[in-house]
């Protein structure tokens, strides 16, 4: 029996996903505020239609596609189809908790935090 608990487990995936390149840079292009040379609108912030991601990657729409289900079922990114528009972003929570996990002590997470109360 495997003493990881499903936090671990969701870490993991995410990490899985993020293991591919163009995974990777979908991602980091998600996680920036706005494209360089634009004006964020905090409406706005971090939410790229699917074409807009797909520019200069030079993979096949499926391919993006594939990438971009990925990274949803990872729990990286999140998506909204409207119309034929389909939305992603990047749920600030999923940063802290990225985050997170490089911040909180090794020994933290080795003993589960059953310290910490």
């Amino acid at each position: 029996m495997s003493n990881t608990n499903p936090d671990d487990k969701q870490l993991a995936e995410m990490f899985k996903a993020l293991g591919n390149p163009h995974r990777l840079l979908i991602f980091q292009r998600l996680s920036n505020c706005c494209l360089p040379g634009t004006r964020c609108d905090l409406e706005q912030t971090m939410r790229f239609s699917v074409g807009q991601l797909g520019k200069g990657m030079e993979i096949a729409p499926s391919t993006l596609s594939h990438h971009l289900k990925e990274l949803h079922r990872s729990g990286l990114i999140e998506m909204s189809r409207q119309g034929k528009r389909v939305d992603c972003w990047i749920d600030p929570a999923v940063l802290n908790r990225l985050a997170g996990f490089f911040y909180n002590p090794i020994e933290n997470r080795l003993r589960g935090d059953r310290d910490v109360g």
